[in-house]
């Protein structure tokens, strides 16, 4: 990534897809997630044959849409590779809590590529990498040192699962979905109370004024670490 085409950004991703360069893309995807794990490998793998399944070429435009149900490391893979993001508006979660992503056209043509429920679990796969994973982040127990030696078992955990054959870890299907319309392009409002610019139609009118919604004092949901939570603003 020594320079961007700044008429095709996502060329070499795209290219590197197309090649099977899966390492590449594992280790260009830590500049997004920090860090590599078996989940961010997941996602780039289920990704990158979603892609290849779909002949799908993202240009950010929501011409390609997907679908995840998790909102964990395996995401930030699959936002990576196939390019479709919460910023870009191609990017759907559903809150299922499984390890698939479901990559569609425009036309409803779609692969969905998930967790197999018969694979070999990772515990059985990489024990001692996952009895240290529980040790440092399920307990919150490990010393400096368990971080580290962690991070490097994660490592190398993560680019053994690109050796690993995509049908002993995913189940792969075409699929028919029906998505919704491109994403509408709104006008600005400012809130009454803290005088910040709100997206027009997430404005609330409190006092003949328009106010966002935490100065209205109405609850609202936001994405957590383990799910959507329902906030209560303070009155």
């Amino acid at each position: 990534m020594n320079g961007i085409d700044m008429e095709n950004p996502r060329g070499e991703i795209q290219r590197a897809i197309e090649a099977g360069e899966l390492g590449w893309l594992l280790r260009t995807s830590g500049l997004l997630h920090g860090h590599f794990c078996p989940g961010l490998a997941m996602g780039v793998k289920a990704a990158a044959r979603a892609v290849r399944e779909l002949k799908a070429r993202s240009s950010g435009m929501e011409d390609v849409v997907a679908i995840v149900e998790t909102n964990n490391c395996f995401s930030d893979g699959v936002q990576f590779v196939t390019g479709c993001s919460f910023g870009n508006n191609a990017l759907i979660y559903q809150d299922n809590g499984k390890t698939a992503v479901t990559l569609a056209k425009r036309t409803g043509e779609a692969v969905r590529v998930a967790s197999r429920p018969d694979g070999v679990s990772l515990d059985e796969r990489e024990p001692e990498a996952m009895a240290l994973f529980q040790k440092v982040v399920a307990r919150r127990e490990g010393t400096e040192d368990d971080q580290k030696r962690l991070k490097e078992a994660w490592r190398e955990v993560s680019l053994r699962m690109l050796d690993v054959p995509d049908e002993e870890l995913f189940t792969i299907d075409r699929v028919t979905v029906e998505l919704p319309a491109y994403a509408r392009i709104f006008g600005n409002a400012y809130c009454s109370v803290c005088g910040e610019r709100v997206m027009e139609p997430r404005a609330r009118i409190k006092d003949g004024k328009p106010v966002c919604i935490p100065c209205s004092g109405q609850e609202y949901y936001q994405l957590a670490g383990d799910g959507i939570s329902l906030v209560s603003p303070a009155r």
